[in-house]
């Protein structure tokens, strides 16, 4: 029986890569990549699978709950793997509504348009089991310590950011439809992700472009935050797999089990963008710049996977030396693609290419 699967935010970094392995992986699904384009939305992340016969993109807000639905309805999608969000932090300290519209509204949008079509046309006995699956953040979690343990799923969410806060709202609203009117749901939680594709807003694709044109490295505070990476790629595994496999009702925490100071993250980085360069190694940290702290940055995120691993058998593939590597070749061999990212051209190009769709 052949699925379809809704992807939301598959323009986006996360969401291109889970967008491109389900493709690639199950061509007997039909896989629908809806995206509103926003600034970190860019169809040039899936230029390789665009003209692939079970892929199709569909321009769209997640909060415009009719298009949302009826697009669920017509298609008869089985599954939603909903990764739309907006996800800066600085973004959201000067811009919380906006976050409140995408990250809840939308999230909710989404829940009922699934929730009326599933609840509308019952699945055959024999169908594949029906699945909203939507992708949070470890930050809901809040702050730990230095010594504290890693975040398990059982911890208590306290959100320190409009970005974060938004991101537990919309955690409660996914749990509540479950718990109410019987929505099959699974929650994730990951950790920092990175490589190829990342907006380069975010730290590493934004620190390798600054390296590559010796401009100034910013380093909030003295760089002494700690963040657990997890390469996207192992991302986008661990998604298919809990998919598929993910007990209904459930939260998996995604981490790499990969900590690092900020401060000494950002040498290893400098250290590698120069050696790739051709320069002499450490060459350029004289860019770190330290600048006044953010609002209410939390000190520490990091991920206990343990669940996941011990239930379906996932765990990271890479060590972060080895994907460090890829994340800054990638970069430095695509330098078209950030020049164009950074521009701003692709975003004009895509509103020309869809406007009034």
């Amino acid at each position: 029986m052949r699925r379809c699967i809704l992807i939301t935010g598959g323009a986006g970094f996360i969401g291109s890569h889970v967008v491109r392995l389900f493709v690639n992986k199950y061509p007997e699904y039909d896989i629908i990549n809806l995206d509103k384009l926003t600034y970190a939305g860019n169809l040039a992340n899936l230029k390789d699978i665009e003209d692939r016969p079970n892929y199709t993109f569909v321009k769209a807000d997640i909060a415009d709950f009719d298009t949302v639905y009826a697009l669920m309805k017509e298609r008869k999608v089985d599954g939603v793997i909903h990764l739309a969000a907006e996800s800066h932090v600085d973004r959201s300290i000067k811009d919380p509504f906006t976050f409140a519209r995408t990250n809840v509204i939308g999230t909710l949008s989404l829940l009922q348009a699934a929730r009326l079509c599933w609840e509308e046309e019952p699945a055959a006995a024999d169908a594949p089991r029906r699945l909203f699956y939507h992708i949070s953040t470890d930050e809901v979690y809040g702050s730990l310590q230095m010594d504290s343990p890693l975040f398990k799923e059982s911890n208590k969410y306290e959100p320190h950011s409009p970005y974060s806060a938004s991101k537990a709202s919309s955690d409660h609203f996914v749990r509540s439809f479950h718990d109410t009117y019987g929505l099959p749901t699974v929650v994730t939680n990951c950790s920092n992700n990175y490589g190829p594709y990342q907006f380069p807003e975010k730290l590493i694709p934004l620190f390798i472009n600054n390296i590559r044109n010796r401009k100034p490295l910013p380093v909030y505070g003295k760089g002494q935050n700690v963040r657990d990476w997890l390469y996207v790629e192992d991302h986008a595994r661990a998604i298919d797999v809990i998919f598929h496999k993910g007990r209904i009702g459930e939260t998996y925490n995604i981490g790499g089990f990969n900590e690092w100071k900020n401060i000494d993250l950002i040498k290893v980085l400098i250290d590698t963008v120069d050696r790739q360069l051709g320069r002499p190694e450490g060459a350029d940290r004289d860019l770190i710049t330290f600048v006044t702290d953010r609002a209410g940055h939390d000190l520490r995120y990091a991920i206990d996977s343990t669940k996941l691993k011990e239930e379906l058998g996932w765990e990271p593939s890479l060590q972060f030396e080895e994907g460090i590597e890829k994340t800054v070749k990638w970069y430095l061999d695509n330098q078209a693609w950030l020049d164009n990212v950074t521009s701003g051209d692709y975003q004009a190009y895509y509103d020309s290419m869809y406007k009034g769709r």
